[in-house]
């Protein structure tokens, strides 16, 4: 039986009944009661009825939210006013930035313009459920709220499960509740410990990166390293989630001048290289649903455009859940109650379900989070690595000493101090997810007081979110905030985390969080660092410098010339970054690697 997020269509019905159909009827009645007999001479009436009803709504609706806020001891948040009705420019101007504008520079705008970390665009007159996110906030006491100390208020809500439904299903991160409860129990256990396994994996596939790029800078070339870095760890997922070998990293790998720069293009027709390609276009249907916002499926009334990838996945990965179904049977009928060894997810999965959409869904969702996370990781430590000659040599002078040149083991990298603080300052910088969303409940909520951005927290007001209402919380901006972190913020400096400007974090946690925080924190975290140290330990002991190759970025891929006179690391980026699912480059990042000595 389908599940009933999947039945989207059901709930644009639904929505048209109640926007345009109960209108409808009213009107009926209203020409009834005058006398006046309906034809379509009086369509063109019916239209500003229509949004006449809808504005008398809102207006009932915010004076509502207004008196129950002041009820309860709050206020609503600013709304941004625009100057065209119904916030239509700044609709646009969302649009465009997204397209041209550094990453969240125009919410950043918005917040310092209204001198409030919290905010109501009020697109289209609209607060509740509708283009995603109405409400936005980079305040670190909303956040903590949010996702911690307020986390039974919020949910993920309809709106984001039912675009990704076909592709994550009931996986961990595509449900709430019990249900999300029992997945995350289920997962837990896999990545809570150091398993040997995971060294002798990240080493294969770590050698094979290495090799490709060592091939490449011996003759002069530049690599593409986002595009190799996703390949790194689609294949290192493939195999400690499926245990089987996907290969990407043997495809063709891109041109110069004509990357695409946000998705690896696999061009290897096998089984794998269509789950692959599938994955990845899973991925951007889903990223085209978020851009269309709540009234996506309007463009999906005949067909589903996930269906056809997600067809190709349940072919390569049905096969092997029942595989992995029938090893444990095999192991009942001899007599043994479980694997002796659980070192691939799958069987981890198969020992506790036999129901292999189940299956599918939590590989997939695990799968998603392990790829992009440590790629886009990678990615930015290697651009800074590139800008920073001397962060280079201290974080190989850190390798001299507790590694060398052997193969790095969990007790010797969790000594890398000085690595340690350039992988926390590259997350705090350009965390792998920008910003979030999530819901609130069926009941409103109120925030504690703002954590002091814009003036004392006890000279704000408390702010007042309606029930049923999507906020979107920025952790990009937060980890750069200022306020929070001091005048160097924008700064690339990994003596913070081992100098005295430490005790800021220290004392307030909460102002980073790259893994998200509160009971949804990342069961993955320790796992994506370990193997984001190990590549850089084995990298570093064979490359001691690197360079950015702007000659080889696509075009329109490079800043433009307008950021020169921007703000913070706006000024001085030499890279484009820009979000989707997660943090990326765009058009790619291009390096060229170099070695002075054959190894440390």
């Amino acid at each position: 039986m389908a599940h009933p997020l999947s039945r989207y269509r059901l709930r644009l019905l639904n929505d048209f009944i109640r926007i345009a159909f109960v209108p409808f009827l009213i009107f009926l009645f209203i020409l009834s009661v005058l006398h006046v007999r309906p034809g379509f001479l009086l369509l063109p009436f019916y239209l500003p009825f229509v949004f006449s009803c809808a504005l008398v709504r809102n207006f009932y609706s915010d004076y509502h939210r207004r008196q129950d806020a002041y009820a309860r001891g709050a206020k609503l948040p600013p709304q941004v006013v625009g100057r065209w009705p119904g916030n239509l420019d700044v609709l646009i101007q969302r649009r465009r930035a997204a397209q041209s504008d550094y990453l969240a520079e125009f919410y950043h705008e918005l917040f310092q313009k209204y001198e409030s970390t919290t905010l109501n665009l009020k697109l289209l007159w609209i607060d509740m459920r509708a283009l995603v996110a109405q409400y936005i906030t980079m305040d670190q006491e909303h956040i903590k709220y949010i996702t911690a100390t307020g986390f039974d208020r919020f949910w993920k809500g309809r709106l984001i499960k039912e675009m990704v439904e076909p592709f994550l299903g009931a996986g961990i991160f595509n449900r709430d509740d019990e249900e999300w409860k029992a997945h995350r129990s289920l997962a837990r256990p896999f990545f809570s410990r150091d398993r040997a396994t995971d060294f002798e994996l990240f080493e294969r596939y770590t050698n094979t990166t290495l090799t490709i790029i060592s091939s490449l800078s011996a003759s002069g070339k530049a690599v593409e390293v986002q595009d190799l870095f996703s390949r790194f760890t689609l294949d290192a997922a493939a195999a400690a989630l499926f245990g089987t070998e996907l290969d990407s990293l043997r495809c063709a790998l891109p041109v110069p001048g004509q990357s695409a720069g946000t998705r690896m293009k696999i061009v290897t027709t096998d089984k794998f290289g269509s789950f692959a390609q599938a994955f990845e276009a899973c991925q951007d249907v889903y990223m085209g649903r978020i851009t269309k916002g709540y009234f996506w499926p309007i463009t999906q009334i005949t067909h589903d455009d996930m269906t056809p990838h997600v067809k190709i996945i349940e072919q390569c990965i049905h096969p092997m859940a029942a595989r992995a179904v029938e090893r444990k049977a095999e192991r009942k009928r001899v007599g043994m109650t479980s694997a002796e060894k659980q070192d691939v997810f799958l069987d981890h999965l198969a020992e506790h379900t036999e129901d292999p959409k189940h299956i599918q869904d939590q590989l997939l969702n695990i799968l998603l989070a392990g790829r992009d996370t440590t790629s886009c990781l990678l990615t930015f430590i290697t651009y800074f690595m590139a800008l920073y000659p001397d962060v280079v040599r201290r974080m190989r002078a850190d390798i001299m000493e507790h590694v060398g040149s052997g193969v790095p083991t969990s007790e010797n990298i969790k000594a890398l101090r000085y690595v340690r603080a350039v992988i926390n300052e590259t997350l705090r910088l350009f965390p792998p997810v920008p910003h979030n969303i999530r819901e609130t409940r069926h009941e409103p909520v109120v925030f504690p007081k703002t954590d002091g951005t814009f003036g004392s927290p006890q000279d704000n007001d408390s702010i007042y979110m309606p029930a049923n209402t999507p906020i979107m919380f920025i952790r990009f901006l937060t980890q750069r905030n200022q306020a929070l972190w001091g005048s160097d913020a924008e700064q690339f400096d990994p003596d913070r985390w081992l100098d005295d400007r430490l005790a800021r974090f220290l004392q307030n946690p909460m102002m980073y969080t790259p893994f998200n925080s509160g009971p949804r924190v990342c069961i993955g975290q320790n796992y994506a660092l370990n193997q984001a140290t190990y590549f850089l330990v084995r990298l570093l002991q064979r490359f001691d410098s690197f360079t950015l190759a702007p000659e080889c970025q696509p075009e329109g891929s490079l800043p433009p010339q307008g950021w020169k006179h921007g703000r913070g690391r706006q000024a001085i980026e030499q890279i484009v970054p820009t979000a989707a699912v997660s943090t990326y480059v765009k058009g790619g990042l291009w390096v060229r690697f170099h070695s002075s000595e054959k190894d440390i």
